[in-house]
């Protein structure tokens, strides 16, 4: 059976803040689209399940501010992936999502 499409979420969602975030190729520091009850792990695998993007996945060993041992987790869509995406119109959805996120 032939993997499903991925499909865009809405631009000025959390998902959607998520996902412009690994289309643009870009590192996010800290947690600033994702207020409220919402983890990056939840919206990292509803854009797996439900809006069927590859996204790699990536865990190491790290410490916290307090010195407790804890794990660090990386997400990236793969190079092909953002290349296909760039070519079914991301450019114009990423210019939407970032328009949402502009600072005055």
């Amino acid at each position: 059976m032939p993997a499903k499409l991925p499909i865009f979420p809405g631009p000025r969602t959390a998902r959607g803040a998520v996902l412009a975030v690994l289309l643009s190729n870009a590192d996010q520091a800290g947690a600033a689209p994702l207020r409220g009850r919402v983890t990056l792990a939840a919206i990292i695998r509803t854009l797996k399940r439900k809006y069927h993007w590859p996204i790699e996945t990536m865990s190491f060993p790290s410490n916290a501010a307090d010195g407790r041992a804890t794990w660090a987790t990386v997400y990236s869509l793969p190079p092909e992936v953002i290349a296909a995406a760039m070519d079914a119109g991301a450019s114009d959805w990423l210019k939407a999502s970032f328009m949402g996120t502009a600072h005055t």
